[in-house]
């Protein structure tokens, strides 16, 4: 028989499971028009926003996802940022990519607890947060990239919306010209010209492993689909995502004039066992 707890037990909490915020930590501001503005807590030092600002002392201790004020007495809703938050106010010097579409290639992608996963085009690295993740302790996470500065940014945001990863390996190397690593579970590119790349793929992922190909143009989709089978390529599927969010305040409930559309194609396939 299940245990019946009592309400007042289910609602007391003590400062430690609230998880109070702590010197260090990112932290996200919603103003009154739903604008969104990504900080960090700094022991010691303002938050500076629209103009305004808020010591962080006063922040740091204290529970997230409540209304805070600046100096300048405008209001602003402050909690720990979601993975789908984060992205979008990712520091960067690169294009991510955006939530709508590493959700498809998680679940199409089929990628898992304890599964060794290869990306290939870091930029900074929010996918690379995601597929940490989601692979866990237990897996590991290979990124090849080709730009210095591009790694130096991807650690830098993995180390402050993640923390440690052990788990995770960083390659300055460009995966068209071989990948070290063999039997990968899965694979994901994210660069111009991924059929380059489908020997070295080819190579290093086992039968039955999934390739995931992220591509902004049709001309691309097209250039790798009629080249992916004569490399050991099958079950194909060609798909992209479409966001609307919608406006919902007062009497107006409508979509928003703003989209997030076409963003890129993905491409899903699998590695064909060789001929005995």
């Amino acid at each position: 028989m299940n245990d019946v707890v009592a309400a007042d037990a289910v609602i007391a909490s003590t400062p430690e499971e609230q998880k109070p915020l702590r010197a260090g930590e990112s932290v996200l501001f919603i103003d009154r028009k739903d604008r969104e503005y990504l900080r960090t807590l700094r022991a010691g030092h303002p938050v500076r926003l629209r103009g305004g600002s808020i010591d962080a002392d006063a922040l740091i201790g204290r529970p997230e996802c409540r209304m805070v004020t600046t100096n300048k007495n405008e209001d602003f809703l402050m909690l720990r940022p979601t993975y789908a938050q984060l992205i979008p106010n990712l520091p960067r010097r690169a294009q991510v990519i955006y939530p709508k579409d590493i959700g498809p290639i998680l679940i199409f992608g089929d990628i898992g607890p304890g599964m060794r996963v290869l990306e290939a085009g870091t930029g900074p690295g929010s996918l690379t947060l995601a597929l940490l993740r989601v692979v866990g302790t237990t897996g590991s996470v290979i990124s090849y990239e080709i730009r210095p500065e591009f790694i130096e940014m991807a650690r830098a945001n993995v180390q402050q919306f993640h923390g440690d990863a052990p788990q995770w390996t960083v390659v300055l190397a460009d995966v068209r010209e071989g990948i070290a690593e063999r039997n990968l579970d899965r694979i994901v590119l994210d660069f111009a010209e991924p059929w380059t790349a489908l020997p070295a793929v080819a190579a290093a992922l086992r039968p039955g492993g999934v390739l995931v190909v992220y591509l902004p143009t049709v001309m691309q989709v097209k250039q790798f689909a009629d080249l992916a089978p004569a490399a050991g390529f099958a079950a194909l599927q060609i798909s992209e995502t479409l966001m609307r969010p919608w406006h919902a305040k007062g009497l107006s409930i409508r979509p928003e004039h703003r989209m997030v559309a076409h963003t890129g194609f993905l491409i899903v396939c699998r590695r064909l066992a060789n001929e005995d």
